[in-house]
């Protein structure tokens, strides 16, 4: 196990860095200190080949200038805020409102946008880097001065572990999650309208025309948002459900777990034999199918276009500060967030 750490580039006078996590099987995580970013994850298909199984540019302007937050930490509110406000103990707080009228994941300048200290971590079962950043009260709006810390760990079960913690000197929001577009094709060879996905869950948020939740959680069964024995990606895409059309053909849903760290999401795709299973303490993930992604532009040496990746983003419910009967995501003060998201890659067994 090792971490081997190089310059990726530099940005407001800092050097910014890569660290790839590799294992004694070859599997490899690439990550930047800028936005915590994974620029890649290498694991062997069925037949040993090793490829890049994310979405990720080559070079750190492109990340820069990025509007897909690929493989980005997303903080420290993941989703949407209606109406860019929310109250605390009588309070308004007024945030960043960088999509319409709303905030998403973090603002203008959010999580995925700063340059984080990094450490490196490494041991004969495991390699991680933890990252950290003090975020000051008032940025982007939120309340408090707010220490968090992103740490990557690969180990030698071919398992990628992310944990986040936080821990604010003031009342505050906090709800982390990865941006990461998985591809299991390879090197981007395919889009992920053939990927199977099995969630183990019941329900989905409702969403309006601005994406932000109803307040409804609707039934998944007799739809193309029944994932509990499993459905290909392709199924959402041409699906008829007011909801698919909605999220500009195919998801962009909130779905919530019924179990925690029990194999309660399982992607696949049957060509290169890759399986992704994710474990996690979160409540929910939010399914993104890549609809919106343009067909202009190139990524790693491949067009850009729709469903050239798959989010799966475990976190709390989106705009839960608007909804008492969603889990709450506010941070008390002096109040220690935790939680962890694992990540396993396998091949399938025919």
């Amino acid at each position: 196990m090792k971490v081997v750490k190089e310059e990726f580039g530099s940005k407001d006078n800092q050097t910014v860095f890569l660290f790839n996590l590799i294992n004694d099987h070859g599997v490899e995580i690439g990550c930047i200190n800028y936005g915590c970013i994974i620029t890649k994850i290498i694991t062997p298909d069925k037949d040993g080949n090793f490829e890049n199984i994310v979405v990720g540019y080559d070079t750190l302007n492109e990340y820069e200038k990025d509007s897909y937050f690929l493989g980005a930490a997303i903080g420290r509110v993941a989703g949407r805020i209606k109406a860019g406000s929310f109250e605390l103990d009588g309070h308004t707080y007024s945030l960043a409102q960088n999509e319409n009228n709303n905030h998403l994941h973090g603002g203008i300048k959010g999580f995925n946008q700063v340059i984080w200290d990094a450490e490196i971590i490494e041991s004969e079962q495991e390699a991680a880097v933890r990252f950290t950043y003090l975020s000051p009260n008032g940025e982007e709006g939120y309340p408090g001065n707010l220490k968090v810390s992103v740490t990557y760990t690969l180990n030698n079960k071919n398992e990628f572990s992310i944990h986040y913690s936080g821990i604010s000197d003031e009342k505050t929001l906090l709800n982390m999650t990865n941006h990461s577009y998985f591809n299991l094709s390879g090197d981007l060879k395919r889009d992920i309208l053939n990927h199977s996905l099995m969630i183990k869950s019941d329900k989905f948020l409702e969403l309006n025309d601005e994406l932000l939740p109803t307040g409804e959680m609707l039934d998944v069964r007799g739809t193309a948002f029944d994932f509990t024995s499993g459905r290909i990606i392709q199924t959402g895409v041409i699906s008829e459900h007011p909801q698919n059309k909605l999220a500009g053909e195919g998801y962009d849903h909130p779905f919530l777990l019924n179990t925690q760290h029990n194999n309660e999401i399982v992607l696949k795709d049957s060509e290169s034999g890759r399986t992704l299973t994710i474990e996690t303490d979160e409540v929910g993930v939010v399914v993104y199918s890549g609809n919106q992604m343009k067909s202009e532009g190139v990524i790693a040496g491949v067009p850009s276009r729709k469903y050239l990746g798959i989010c799966l983003e475990t976190q709390g419910l989106p705009d839960a500060i608007h909804h008492q009967q969603f889990p709450s995501w506010i941070l008390e003060k002096d109040e220690e967030h935790s939680s962890k998201t694992i990540y396993r890659f396998g091949i399938e067994n025919n």
